[in-house]
């Protein structure tokens, strides 16, 4: 048996770490992992959040390999090891989030055809954002998806407009690819990056230990452009009309006490959703539910494992 801390800290045995080619010729680190089965379950594409690397979620992963899925998952442009969008290799930047859905959607197109179905979609925080926008704009019909702690909208002083506008002016203001703020993930905060993240110190670790690995993997803050890009991207993903019109059956899990994305806003794109379910949880979880202590993590396994049996069936 796999003690947790190795399956968080060890590539599992028949995985693979590669590269994938978008059609502007950028490359993108992937990391793919065969279903064992003699029957695949089906296939899994998962999506980190902003500055995440997919070693974070070796362990969820491990999990849904044991029963049966193949998973495939890779780095979101400009961070990970996909490469950098500034001089300064620990600004995470990007010019606008539509060069995120063009990555994903050809992504999408290639890998669907070479897995087995039933394919799911799932992201954590920016992924799970971007997930829900490939659906509105069908850059990807997969057969059931799941939204993570998505993010639908971001905390900011006042109002989302507000701060949205102040983004601006700061951008504005110097280079737009310059760092917002120094450190941590969320300005002007006393909380600690693991209480921001997660109530379980050991898997708050894996990250650190991952970087320590493979240095060139860690990123930092966000730059003022993709501060500003990511206020309009939620914005207009809740104003859509779009949003109203996705046929996927989703299932989103909400930490109602999360200090990195807005709930309500998620709660509020659950509601659009023609065929969601939403699962809610309280102060017991921080931002990173699938990494968070094990009650926590377990039932948010758990509530994945019952929508995946009920609506990806092969």
């Amino acid at each position: 048996m796999v003690s947790s801390e190795s399956a968080r800290r060890t590539y599992p045995d028949g995985s693979t770490i590669s590269f994938w080619t978008a059609p502007d010729g950028w490359q993108l680190r992937r990391f793919d992992w065969p279903s064992g089965a003699a029957v695949p379950r089906g296939s899994i594409l998962f999506q980190g959040g902003r500055g995440d690397i997919f070693e974070k979620y070796l362990e969820a992963f491990r999990h849904w390999h044991d029963e049966g899925w193949a998973i495939t998952s890779f780095d979101w442009r400009g961070q990970g090891g996909s490469g950098r969008l500034t001089d300064d290799p620990h600004v995470g930047d990007i010019d606008r989030f539509g060069t995120y859905l063009a990555d994903y959607g050809a992504f999408w197109k290639e890998w669907v055809t070479a897995t087995p179905a039933p394919h799911v979609a799932m992201g954590h925080s920016m992924g799970g954002h971007l997930v829900c926008r490939a659906l509105a704009k069908v850059l990807a019909a997969p057969d059931a998806a799941v939204l993570i702690a998505p993010m639908m909208g971001l905390h900011a002083p006042i109002s989302a407009g507000f701060g949205e506008r102040i983004a601006d002016i700061a951008m504005k203001l110097g280079n737009p690819k310059r760092r917002a703020w120094k450190s941590n993930e969320k300005p002007g905060t006393t909380d600690s990056r693991l209480s921001l993240l997660t109530h379980d110190p050991d898997r708050y670790s894996d990250e650190p230990w991952w970087w320590d690995q493979k240095p060139e993997i860690q990123l930092g803050p966000p730059s003022w452009r993709w501060v500003v890009r990511a206020f309009e991207s939620t914005r207009r993903l809740r104003a859509s009309k779009r949003v109203k019109r996705v046929r996927t059956p989703v299932l989103m899990l909400v930490a109602e006490a999360d200090k990195l994305v807005r709930a309500a806003d998620a709660i509020k794109v659950a509601g659009l959703l023609p065929d969601a379910r939403l699962v809610r949880f309280g102060k017991e979880s921080a931002h990173e539910i699938l990494r968070e202590i094990d009650p926590v993590r377990n039932r948010a396994l758990g509530e994945i494992d019952i929508f995946l049996s009920a609506r990806a069936q092969k």
